[in-house]
């Protein structure tokens, strides 16, 4: 197995245990808090060290320092890489500390009047006691990221992949073990020891290799003007991304009981399909889409970007349909025990419905600001991500005085789908990206998921009955729902072939199983040819 397939392999594992371990976290967390008002006040704390982290350490050990220290390393000027590791890290901890005393100081009003305005006194100084106390993580966790970048720089991608698992694993382990004697702050007890391993498992990567970092705030090392140009569109996209959360929070507040942590809940299922589907694909095509625009081959960027979108459209359409369907029982089975009860599920399933509308705008969106990067234009998606930052907000204030917490996730829906329409349309004017094939392709996938849609909401209702756990839950439930699931990814598979969609005869040709005997199975059934894969 060559390098690059062996770190595939490594990150792609990495990455699946992490989301696995990360569905365990929110099953440990819903059992223990459910959607309790010390669980709305403990994601509300969650904001502003959120927004610290991305905005500092995420954003100058993202896309900006890599290819730089790459750089270095490359030209065989190791010394030079550590310097520039240094300074890049240096400032960076200077200014998260700059920041952090700063929130220390001033977290009650951030929560009182920023954050989480609604929130009765007595939570509102929980969420503010959390706040303090979670500024810990931002600094190690932003110690891991910059640990990781400085690895996989070096192709070092193992320590590095494997380090969310960690993260997890700590959070699992406060709400297990730490909840008991110490409430909601052993949970966030959890969160320092998971962002410590996070970054300490890494630090013990670099102590094995020869690794030169120091103190060395020094702006004139040669690379850190570099890595701060290129980092300020970084940081104005994640300050976009998280405003719209602390957004979310502020009104969330002001509503029902329990909306905060009923609209956090949904939004990580939702983010379940998208880390898969577009974040992944995203990754894999940004250094293709960046050699092809280098070398000014436009006809083939274009292809590239057709070839990403229509496999990313075609899953994406029926996962949002899946989890609008069988938003009910996929709560019942994760969460529905111990604190988390059937009104938990009702909160979570109302939230979810209207999340799932705006699956495939993020995608696309995922997809798309990687075109843009790759293109070396990091002000257009910016530009559109703040313009839907404040659709957002306008879309959250009228639509939650007329639908509740509900509203709040519609409105981040319609702004993501805006978003992406918007980043489409001036992809197309610069490039004409969108040709005959591709709005063929799109349109038989669409096709496939109108059909589907019926089959999915009634086998849904059926099997949120099923999964009721007021019904003396057993095995028999588990595995109804896998099976409920199994049938309707076939259903849906099946109904694309029908119609002759592209995209799942191209995945059927990777799978042996599929090609050998399913395939010929369809075709003999339909009475159909081969269809075209090209």
């Amino acid at each position: 197995m060559s390098g690059v397939a062996r770190n595939a392999v490594i990150v792609g594992v990495a990455f699946i245990l992490s989301r696995l371990l990360g569905v365990v976290r929110e099953i440990a967390i819903a059992a223990r808090f459910g959607t309790s008002p010390d669980y709305d006040a403990y994601v509300a704390a969650f904001r502003i060290p959120d927004l610290l982290f991305l905005l500092v350490m995420s954003g100058a050990f993202g896309s900006a320092f890599i290819p730089v220290f790459a750089g270095f390393i490359a030209r065989r000027d190791e010394r030079g890489a550590w310097r520039l590791a240094s300074a890049v890290l240096s400032f960076t901890v200077l200014v998260l500390a700059v920041f952090s005393v700063a929130v220390l100081i001033f977290a009650g009003p951030l929560i009182s009047y920023v954050v989480a305005p609604g929130l009765d006194a007595e939570r509102q100084s929980l969420a503010t006691d959390l706040t303090r106390l979670l500024l810990l993580s931002p600094l190690l966790l932003g110690l891991g990221i910059a640990f990781k970048g400085i690895l996989e720089a070096q192709e070092r991608f193992a320590l590095a992949a494997f380090a969310p698992v960690f993260y997890n694993a700590g959070i699992v382990f406060g709400a297990v073990a730490l909840v008991g004697p110490f409430g909601i702050f052993g949970l966030a007890f959890g969160v320092i020891i998971g962002a410590a391993l996070h970054a300490g498992m890494q630090f013990a990567g670099l102590l094995r290799g020869r690794m030169w970092l120091e103190w060395l705030p020094n702006r004139d090392i040669p690379g850190v003007r570099t890595v701060g140009r290129l980092m300020a569109p970084r940081v104005a996209g994640q300050a976009a991304f998280q405003v719209n959360f602390i957004v979310m929070t502020n009104f969330a507040s002001r509503l029902s009981a329990s909306s905060v942590g009923a609209l956090n809940y949904a939004f990580q299922l939702f983010m379940l399909p998208y880390g898969v589907l577009a974040l992944s694909l995203s990754t894999v095509i940004f250094p293709l889409l960046s050699r092809q625009f280098e070398l000014g081959r436009i006809e083939e960027l274009k292809a590239t970007i057709g070839r990403a979108l229509s496999p990313l459209i075609f899953l994406s359409l029926p996962a949002a349909i899946g989890l609008f369907a069988y938003r009910e029982s996929i709560v019942q089975v994760l969460f529905e025990s111990g604190s988390f009860d059937s009104e938990s599920t009702r909160l979570v399933a109302g939230a979810l419905a209207y999340f799932t509308l705006g699956l495939l705008g993020w995608a696309v969106i995922e997809a798309l600001t990687r075109v843009f990067y790759a293109m070396q234009d990091t002000k257009t998606p910016v530009i559109i991500s703040v313009s839907a930052v404040v659709i957002n907000v306008l879309l959250s204030w009228w639509l939650s005085r007329r639908m509740g917490y509900q509203g709040l996730a519609l409105a981040l829906s319609i702004a993501s789908t805006v978003e992406a329409l918007a980043l489409v349309a001036i992809l197309q004017l610069r490039i004409g990206f969108v040709t005959r094939n591709l709005v063929g392709r799109v349109a038989r996938s669409v096709l496939a998921a109108a059909i589907f849609l019926p089959y999915a909401v009634w086998s849904g209702n059926m099997l949120a009955t099923a999964t009721d756990p007021t019904e003396n839950r057993s095995l028999v439930d588990y595995l109804l729902f896998g099976y409920g699931l199994v049938a309707a990814v076939a259903v849906f598979f099946v109904v694309a072939y029908v119609v002759g969609a592209r995209d799942v005869c191209e995945i059927g040709e990777r799978m042996p199983v599929v090609r050998r005997w399913i395939r010929p199975f369809l075709d003999a059934r339909f009475g159909r040819q081969r269809p075209e894969t090209s």
